[in-house]
């Protein structure tokens, strides 16, 4: 989507910092679906998640899934792409979660991250 110049290998995951991105999670345990995190879980997470992203000031925060920010943020209604919801100066925006289990397709998941890509190089990342 333009993040990296070339596609990362997952034990490169560290190297995100070497292109302003970071990963981190709203819930610490693994899990194969989404349904499988409870609603208060991810509320949790969501706070803990607005401490963080007060502490680094990033541009954007991207949270991947619906029900994750719906819930985690206390939100209704999340539609694909940048929110009104802000953290300081810091746009949130909601993708599509890129695993297997997604209905979303690849043309769509790609779009969606290159449109929050596209708004960092407007906003000078």
């Amino acid at each position: 989507a333009g993040f990296t110049d070339r596609q990362l290998k997952p034990q490169e995951a560290q190297h995100l910092l070497d292109y302003r991105c970071g990963v981190t999670k709203l819930v610490d345990r693994p899990t194969v679906q989404a349904n499988e995190v409870s609603k208060q879980e991810l509320h949790a997470g969501g706070r803990k998640l607005i401490e963080k992203i007060e502490d680094y000031q990033p541009q954007a925060l991207a949270i991947l899934g619906k029900r994750a920010y719906e819930q985690g943020f206390s939100q209704r209604g999340a539609q694909w792409g940048k929110q009104t919801l802000t953290i300081g100066s810091t746009q949130i925006w909601v993708l599509p979660n890129p695993s297997g289990l997604s209905r979303v397709s690849l043309e769509k998941l790609v779009e969606a991250y290159r449109e929050l890509d596209q708004a960092l190089v407007v906003r000078g990342r």
